[in-house]
């Protein structure tokens, strides 16, 4: 019998809608590491969707793969870890680490969980040609022979478009949107057969400071920061988002508010693996210009990726500029039971 291979998973397609015509299935689009789980007999393997190993990252997640009753399958889904009831991001991106003692150390602390969404093999049964709506039947029925104090779930899922546009309004702040797929096609490996919405979170910032763009004496990007508790400007992101046309008067502007406290809480180019000698190299300002930015996801109370400049806010006073307007992530467990009592 032929060992069980790791398959490229399924991607979605970015839209703007759900779409609302024909049958699909809809779930929560989960901000976790993609996972796919392989188990045969006693081997396992963890994989994520570019096919590198995660086993050695999440050794808790290879023994609950291990301890499952069913000896050979495939399962689909996403691994996330809850710290202090909210789903980090930040604590799964640590699980990257080289040393092994490091890792074995965050396994105990911070031990992640493994969401499901999909099954591709059972036994001697390959699933991933059979039409959605049987591979869903066969997860579920997958997840309901396992004990119920693993951390193991399985994902929400409707097939009724207005509760899945509940979802989506509903818990903005959570998730990172809505998967749509359709509920009478195979799973096609590697390619973008589902779609996906998500919804572009906007926050008023202050500019704290600004960069020169590389060999230039015009403004690069924008470094955003919003008040903590104590009163204090953290650093949060930046945008760059600046069309050539602005960014003359931009500068000047800029430039008239030289010298200001930029950021008296956390600031650019603090400690960190990443940083480079142009990281550290920023223009600190005046806390007088507020803009609003659009974002997708938050980790350690940051932009997770560049922001788009949306508009300018006069209108605003910088002290108003503060992390309360940030949706906080829910616990998974939280957001599976809103999701089912609501399906």
């Amino acid at each position: 019998m032929a060992r069980l291979k790791f398959i490229p998973p399924m991607e979605a397609k970015l839209v703007s809608e759900l779409p609302s015509e024909g049958e699909w299935q809809f779930e929560p689009k989960w901000d976790g590491f993609r996972c796919i789980a392989i188990r045969d007999e006693d081997h396992v393997d963890l994989r994520a969707k570019s096919g590198k190993d995660l086993g050695r990252y999440f050794p808790e997640i290879v023994d609950l793969v291990r301890a499952l009753p069913h000896r050979r399958f495939i399962l689909d889904g996403e691994l996330i870890v809850v710290v202090d009831g909210e789903a980090s991001f930040e604590a799964l991106q640590q699980r990257l680490h080289p040393a092994k003692s490091r890792i074995q150390k965050l396994s105990l602390a911070t031990p992640a969980m493994l969401v499901a969404f999909d099954l591709l093999h059972l036994g001697g049964r390959d699933l991933a040609t059979n039409p959605l709506k049987g591979r869903r039947a066969a997860l579920e029925t997958f997840l309901a022979e396992n004990p119920p104090d693993l951390p193991l779930r399985l994902s929400p899922a409707t097939n009724d478009h207005s509760i899945a546009n509940e979802w989506f309004r509903e818990l903005s702040s959570e998730l990172d949107g809505v998967i749509a797929k359709h509920l009478d096609e195979p799973y096609v490996s590697g390619q973008r057969a589902m779609l996906k919405i998500k919804r572009v979170r906007s926050a008023d910032c202050v500019v704290g400071g600004f960069r020169y763009g590389t060999g230039d004496k015009l403004v690069g990007s924008l470094l955003l920061g919003l008040f903590d508790e104590n009163g204090n400007l953290d650093h949060v992101g930046f945008t760059s988002a600046i069309s050539a046309k602005e960014k003359p008067e931009l500068t000047n502007r800029l430039e008239k508010l030289k010298g200001g406290p930029g950021f008296t809480g956390k600031a650019p180019g603090g400690p960190s693996r990443w940083s480079t000698e142009r990281s550290t190299e920023w223009v600190p300002l005046e806390h007088e210009l507020v803009v609003e930015v659009g974002y997708d996801q938050i980790t350690g109370n940051r932009f997770r990726h560049g922001t788009k400049l949306l508009r300018w806010r006069p209108d605003k006073a910088s002290g108003q500029c503060t992390f309360e307007q940030l949706g906080r992530p829910m616990a998974p467990d939280a957001i599976i039971r809103s999701t089912v009592s609501g399906s």
